[in-house]
């Protein structure tokens, strides 16, 4: 890592290399604070070193990787290899939601979890076939600076800057939630204390190189979280079925899980709350379900904090090929989930369930104490736990299904102490947990600091600005953004996976079609495109806000994180209607349009200040 400043390509050649010595130094670090554990080092001590060792490297890698060149700082100097650019993608976009929240959503909802799953993956195949290679061809730093060359002039770029800062501030509070509930839990201290905590680590990644020293570090990161989630169900399948392959052995779990639940008097399964009435994922009819695969799949690809990072590759193939890289990494992942909400439920139906009260797991009263488990057995149960708030317990001394309540959030993180295994592995969990909170907090901040420093300041109010005064300009509005997030997300203000839905919808609804008409309709005008942002952006926010917030009832029953389902229509009907009502783009863009479309050649640069429209 130290070669990350060469202006050769010494580093870029042995980043094999570098990675493989990183991973095999991870390896040995574990194996470390295993062999202390055994030696009876406190849990408390192995999890401070889990965490702070892992958020050192991260900053280190960020010192190391500081850049005062504007070209490395907004694209990592566009030589980036696609192998590597897919896994910095793939931490990118495997979020808290991904890695705390999507196995939590299948433990509770069942088959119905699934519409995440689907909607986060196909989401890829729209950015892959409409979006990366067009954008990176286009040539520009930011997804607001397409929108100001594509429609010529600020208005656009300014619109683009508002929908972006919307859904990437709301998508960036629930990854430092993530980073608060792992620190909490895992260093002793209060929540609100926690996201402070992490927000240290995420500043001294992004702050100092850009998206350069974003990169790497979610390389980095990306190892981390993916051993991290594999290593606990592959040890839990070893132990319930015999085979390290989880991904094909849950389906015994599944059986084992369906012959108990009528003992247990389970009658309906797959129902779960996540937020209010208004905002919950408990998903009654097909409707629901897919308006939010359609949410999810539009605002993946609608995403800035995504798109940025193909911007980064050395050419356009490579943008291609990134993408694919991107869904194998995210693959990996995905194809994992299932597994552990099936052998995380089949573990609590086992051994936690039906037993003592006094005799539960030390782990039920550490995840319950931060407000993620909860054993309602005993008549003031609600002052133990606060899960525990309105539920009646039958205070027998014995567990019932019905008297258990667990946190979306808390199923992989409390897997490890769930099954029993040794408390190494639940601090690698953590590790795993904050590596993707961090690096997609890393780059959601950047995208929201890029857009205001570069799309506000420099493109918009001073041109002349010289690169050191943007530079720090960006590191200063990073810092106050980031704080901002930190004491959003100190107020728990909802569950990890309901505040990313709403990001989506926000981002499906207020830059996709102008995105998507920018490249694939020449005919779009900037009077269109902006007319549109707005529609559909405000019609998305309009029904989030007066269904959380004033009790406004839903449209056709959909629920809220789902508002995207009324803005992506509205957005591209007005975008349509608009533009054919006003004039068409001057003949030097549609050729420049018509241009970007050719699968090969050159980049294509359009400067937002020489672009000529009508």
């Amino acid at each position: 890592m130290a070669n990350a400043n060469d202006k050769g390509g010494g580093f870029i050649a042995n980043l094999g290399k570098i990675y493989g010595l990183y991973t095999g130094g991870f390896a040995v670090f574990v194996i470390i604070l295993a062999i202390l554990e055994q030696m009876g080092v406190s849990n408390q001590v192995i999890g401070y070193l889990f965490v702070f060792m892992t958020i050192g490297v991260y900053a280190l890698i960020g010192v190391i990787s500081r850049t005062a060149e504007m070209g490395e700082y907004y694209v990592a100097g566009r030589k980036v290899p696609a192998f590597y650019n897919g896994m910095a993608t793939g931490s990118d976009w495997m979020s808290a939601a991904s890695f705390i929240g999507m196995a939590g959503s299948l433990y509770l909802l069942g088959y119905d979890g699934l519409a995440f799953v689907l909607g986060w993956t196909g989401g890829y195949l729209l950015v892959s076939i409409l979006l990366a290679p067009y954008l990176r061809k286009f040539g520009q730093y930011t997804v607001p600076d397409f929108l100001g060359a594509r429609y010529g002039g600020n208005l656009a770029r300014f619109v683009g800057v508002i929908v972006l800062i919307s859904a990437s501030f709301t998508y960036v509070t629930a990854q430092i939630f993530g980073v608060g509930i792992i620190a909490s839990r895992f260093l002793g201290i209060s929540f609100e204390v926690a996201v402070f905590v992490g927000l240290a680590g995420i500043l001294v990644c992004s702050m100092l190189g850009g998206m350069r020293a974003v990169t790497w570090t979610q390389v980095a990161q990306y190892i981390i979280l993916i051993i991290a989630y594999l290593i606990p169900v592959v040890i839990l399948s070893t132990q319930l079925t015999g085979v390290p392959i989880p991904q094909l052995m849950y389906g015994q779990a599944l059986e084992k899980i369906a012959a108990l639940e009528p003992a247990l008097g389970v009658v309906k399964t797959h129902t779960a709350t996540f937020s209010n009435a208004k905002g919950e994922m408990n998903f009654t009819d097909g409707l629901n379900f897919f308006a939010l695969i359609l949410c999810l799949m539009v605002g993946t690809a609608a995403l800035p904090h995504i798109l940025m990072r193909y911007f980064t590759t050395p050419s356009v193939r490579e943008a291609r090929q990134s993408v694919a890289w991107s869904l194998f990494f995210i693959f990996l992942l995905y194809f994992t989930a299932p597994s552990y909400a099936a052998f995380a439920k089949l573990e609590v139906y086992q051994n936690v369930i039906g037993q003592q009260i006094s005799a539960l797991p030390g782990w039920v009263q550490s995840w319950g104490s931060i407000g993620l488990v909860g054993a309602c057995d005993a008549a003031d149960a609600a002052q133990k736990f606060a899960l525990c708030a309105g539920v009646k317990g039958n205070a027998d001394g014995i567990l019932q299904l019905s008297e258990f309540r667990i946190h979306t959030d808390a199923i992989v993180l409390a897997t490890p102490e769930i099954a029993g295994l040794p408390y190494v592995i639940a601090g690698l969990v953590a590790a795993g947990g904050l590596a993707a909170a961090l690096s997609t907090a890393d780059g959601l901040l950047l995208a929201i600091a890029n857009a205001l420093s570069h799309d506000i300041y420099y493109r918009m109010i001073d041109p002349n600005a010289p690169t050191k005064r943007r530079l720090i300009i960006s590191r200063v509005l990073l810092i106050i953004v980031a704080i901002a997030a930190a004491y959003t997300a100190a107020q728990k203000p909802s569950t990890i996976l309901a505040m990313v839905a709403w990001a989506f919808s926000i981002a499906a609804s207020g830059l996709f079609p102008a995105l998507v008409m920018g490249i694939w309709w020449k005919r779009t005008s900037n009077v269109g495109a902006v007319a549109g942002m707005i529609a559909g952006y405000g019609v998305c926010l309009y029904y989030l806000i007066m269904t959380q917030f004033y009790g406004m009832p839903l449209w056709f029953g959909v629920r809220n994180i789902s508002c995207g389902l009324f803005g992506i229509p509205a957005a591209f009907i007005v975008t349509y209607v608009v533009s054919l009502m006003t004039a068409a783009p001057s003949k030097e863009m549609q050729d420049f349009i018509d241009s970007i479309r050719v699968p090969k050649g050159d980049v294509k640069l359009a400067r937002a200040e020489d672009a000529v429209i009508h």
